[in-house]
């Protein structure tokens, strides 16, 4: 498997958490795209959407995924990445893109403090709004689905029973 691999996905669906195990046992490089916003940006995603807004934040989150070599890349996304249809295009040509797909119930337990974890959002939109809005556009981007509502290990053996297929 030469092709790189984008995780998309809602905050807290595991996409950092998988993506460095995935890039581990394939031998790739780990990329982790709110970690490369952070560091262009100089501080916390969360402080960055209080000073500047949304909209601002996905200016910048599209100019860096666009600028990402994907060369033998795990890519874990910021949940909001699928809200650039041109950097989802761009990465759909780049990579194979994996829907980690997580309920609304477990995204729930995983997020305990919305306010706080740099999810870009509405004024008063709630987690749950957040959620169904995105649903359709993490589908709509997917090359693949994987299901992450069970343990890692589960997550990790379904993603490379899915990569093994691209071989044959």
């Amino acid at each position: 498997m030469d092709k790189s691999i984008t995780l998309i996905g809602m905050a807290g669906a595991g996409k950092s958490t998988i993506g460095i195990k995935l890039a581990n046992l394939l031998g790739f490089n780990f990329l982790d795209g709110d970690a490369i916003i952070e560091e262009r940006i100089n501080q916390s995603i969360q402080s960055y959407l209080d000073q500047h807004g949304g909209k601002e934040f996905t200016k910048i989150e599209e100019e860096v995924l666009l600028s990402i070599k994907l060369d033998k890349t795990v890519l874990a996304t910021g949940g909001s990445a699928v809200l650039s249809d041109a950097a989802m295009n761009f990465l759909k040509k780049e990579s194979e893109v994996i829907f980690l797909d997580v309920s609304y119930e477990n995204i729930s337990e995983r997020i305990l403090n919305l306010s706080e974890r740099g999810v870009v959002r509405g004024p008063n939109q709630s987690l749950q709004d957040t959620y169904n809005e995105r649903l359709s556009l993490y589908q709509k981007y997917a090359d693949h689905v994987v299901i992450n509502d069970g343990d890692t290990d589960a997550c990790l053996k379904q993603l490379l029973v899915l990569l093994e297929s691209f071989k044959s």
